[in-house]
């Protein structure tokens, strides 16, 4: 069986009970036809790049999925009749991410506070690399003459 990885955008009126209850219905699609879901992870609701179907924001979903292709041809036929979900994406992938996926790893990222591990950037003030200037010269020195300008 091939391995695929599929998010599904659900509206952003709908409750994430709700959401959930749409990836234990894709699930039973995919165990129907003698697939597996290895790993479900919610994401939770994200502004989307631009409006869909008259929505800013969207829940996501994640699905990691190890099945024959028509159990995909399957769900992606359900989410397409279904109103709630607003779009979907499957990829084919190698193997399964064994983790948790990028998106939650960013979450915990974001989580850690007061960005303390980004170092001393400085801060206002003279920038190290340039070193002082010096005074300015006055514009008669350095050649520019009133019609110039």
């Amino acid at each position: 069986m091939a391995l695929y990885e599929h998010v599904f955008l659900a509206r952003q009126d709908a409750s994430p009970q709700q959401v959930e209850a749409l990836a234990e219905q894709f699930k039973g699609v995919i165990e129907a036809h003698g697939g597996k879901v290895e790993k479900t992870e919610y994401w939770g609701v994200k502004s989307v790049a631009y409006r869909i179907k008259k929505n800013r924001k969207a829940h996501f979903t994640l699905l990691n999925i190890d099945a024959p292709p028509a159990a995909l041809t399957e769900v992606e036929r359900q989410e397409s009749i279904n109103e709630d979900v607003l779009r979907f994406l499957t990829v084919r992938v190698e193997e399964l991410e064994a983790g948790p996926s990028a998106m939650l790893r960013k979450r915990d990222d974001d989580d850690r506070g007061e960005r303390g591990d980004r170092g001393d950037r400085g801060g206002r003030g003279p920038r190290p690399d340039r070193g002082d200037r010096g005074p300015r010269r006055p514009r008669d020195e350095a050649g520019l003459d009133e019609g110039a300008l």
